[in-house]
């Protein structure tokens, strides 16, 4: 068997397994949901997310603490698996996706069933509704992440960080805590193979994902920064400085909070 053909075949053995593992999912959604406590809910999500990057071939290296209580988490955007590699330590986190998801088939439902907020981020005014939604759901003490990038990037070099959705954590007097996402390959950091920019569709990119060989994904929890009277453009340029740094060779070293 050629090389090519064995990734090939690697690649469809890891597609059928996640794919039966999403339906999995989707049936403890559909039949165990209602009858799970908040502690249950989490360690469903925690264990489902960690399965989702060990089908697909991938390795979690985590470093640091995710803040206890109410916190917005601002995260830097490479893939579609960002949210699987949180959601694979700290399942808590509710996130704010783009209004398309919610109509992926399967993946919208479930996204909405784990208390995804959905955004238009075309529509200005839509961004004023979500902000009232993150800030009721940090009243509540939930943890919130949100992808201030507003896209993925190519993983070489932040995009401007948008301070709007910040402005519920202002409002709310609750710390942002900034979390910095990388993948890599031996030989390649970052490593292309995650990345979903452009016109790639979601098929092309976890045909992508399951055909790299030693995909790592590296997350990194930065310590939390307060936002009493904070400046939202301000605090936003504040976190991408810190995730930037944080991205760099040398800040990849475990950061851990107070």
């Amino acid at each position: 068997m050629t090389s090519g053909v064995w990734v090939a075949a690697r690649a469809l053995w890891r597609l059928a397994r996640t794919v039966a593992h999403v339906l999995h999912g989707a049936a403890i959604v559909w039949l165990r949901w209602p009858s799970l406590d908040e502690a249950g809910r989490r360690a469903r999500i925690a264990w489902w997310a960690a399965k989702v990057l060990r089908l697909l071939g991938l390795r979690l290296q985590a470093d640091g603490q995710f803040r206890a209580g109410a916190t917005m988490l601002l995260a830097n955007h490479v893939s579609w698996l960002d949210i699987m590699a949180v959601h694979a330590v700290c399942p808590r986190a509710r996130f704010v996706a783009k209004a398309d998801v919610r109509h992926w088939p399967l993946v919208g439902w479930l996204s909405a069933s784990v208390g995804t907020l959905f955004i238009e981020r075309e529509r200005k005014r839509d961004a004023l509704r979500v902000v009232h939604q993150i800030a009721q759901a940090l009243g509540a003490g939930d943890m919130v992440g949100v992808f201030p990038e507003g896209t993925t990037g190519d993983g070489l070099a932040l995009l401007p960080f948008h301070g709007n959705l910040l402005q519920a954590a202002i409002s709310t007097d609750v710390p942002v805590q900034g979390v910095a996402l990388r993948y890599s390959q031996p030989g390649l950091s970052p490593s292309t193979a995650a990345l979903w920019v452009g016109d790639t569709t979601l098929l092309a990119s976890l045909w992508a994902v399951a055909c790299a060989s030693e995909l790592t994904v590296h997350l990194v929890v930065l310590p939390p920064h307060g936002t009493a009277h904070a400046d939202r453009r301000a605090l936003a340029h504040h976190m991408r400085d810190q995730i930037e740094a944080a991205l760099r060779p040398q800040g990849r070293s475990p950061l851990h909070s107070p």
